[in-house]
């Protein structure tokens, strides 16, 4: 098996795309062991895991600890909420008495941007971004593509749509920088207060019409309204946005070819997409849902294989 070209994930900005390549390859193998009977293998059996989520996360949290827990590692979760660092302690701190009880690795969610590039320069352990702010969402934009490339063969060469709140979500911009670094066009679709401005210069398209953008694509990741990290209305009304920019059967039925459809969760149904379709064979939502333990399996496991190296 060969190496990482990175310590850490860090974002999809600083991996490459053999780096993908890999962890597309882990995870094929680690697909195989989470569909046998016995479900676990005992690879990370010294290796001590801390999931430190500074924000709120159900899905992304128990998709790492059901990982951590196949893998066999010994996993220590933190939340925020109950804390010391509600009482004003720093982040190095925090992780620095976290590390003093042995632990090899952070998983860490924190609202804001840089941070795990800022902790992997204090600690001395692996770190893997399960969010940061509004910035990179590295381990969802790889299973993302993991499941396009299963659905459709590959990912190069195929046409993907970014349908929603782009400028407030850090699963869109880790999903262009995938999608790119594997040689896939994309497109973004939304409201124009909802589209960051210089989002151009990525090298994406463009496109306020969900119908027209539905007819260019192969694929559509629908996104959610990220309306906790709004701090003014960038639309009128949910009803209107729905309106324009939901997803339904109708819409599907109408289009000239077939297209997959993805959402990376929570999904707000009859909002950005109908029950009807996120229910439909068009959905590959949770293929996705399963493809993200085999990811994170495959993610820990070569960043684990590096620590006893290093």
């Amino acid at each position: 098996m060969r190496d990482l070209s990175v310590d850490h994930l860090l974002g999809i900005k600083q991996i490459t795309s053999e780096d993908i390549e890999i962890i597309f390859q882990t995870a094929d193998s680690f697909k195989q062991v989470i569909n046998r009977p016995i479900k676990k293998v005992p690879s990370l059996r010294d290796i001590t895991i801390a999931n430190m989520f500074f924000e709120n996360s159900t899905r992304t949290r128990l998709s790492f600890e059901l990982a951590e827990k196949r893998l066999s590692a010994d996993v220590v979760n933190f939340s925020a909420a109950s804390s010391s660092v509600k009482k004003g302690e720093t982040l190095v701190d925090t992780v620095n008495n976290i590390l003093s009880m042995k632990v090899d690795m952070v998983v860490m969610r924190h609202p804001h941007p840089g941070a795990h590039l800022f902790l992997s320069r204090h600690i001395d352990a692996k770190i893997i971004n399960a969010g940061d702010g509004t910035h990179e969402h590295p381990t969802q934009a790889l299973l993302d593509s993991y499941s396009i490339r299963e659905k459709l063969g590959e990912v190069a060469g195929k046409k993907v749509v970014i349908v929603g709140d782009i400028k407030h979500s850090r699963v869109a911009l880790s999903n262009i920088f995938a999608l790119q670094k594997q040689g896939a066009e994309v497109m973004v679709c939304g409201p124009t207060t909802l589209i960051p401005k210089y989002i151009g210069e990525l090298g994406v398209k463009v496109e306020h019409d969900l119908r027209k953008a539905l007819n260019w694509c192969d694929v559509a990741n629908m996104l959610r309204i990220q309306l906790e990290r709004q701090e003014i209305k960038y639309f009128p009304s949910i009803r209107e946005y729905t309106m324009q920019y939901g997803l339904t059967k109708e819409i599907l039925d109408n289009l000239d070819k077939e297209i997959v459809v993805m959402h990376p969760g929570p999904i707000n149904r009859g909002v950005e997409i109908t029950s009807e379709v996120a229910d439909s064979e068009h959905s590959i939502i949770l293929n996705q849902v399963e493809n993200g333990v085999a990811v994170r399996m495959a993610i820990i496991y070569l960043l684990a294989s590096k620590i006893n190296r290093d």
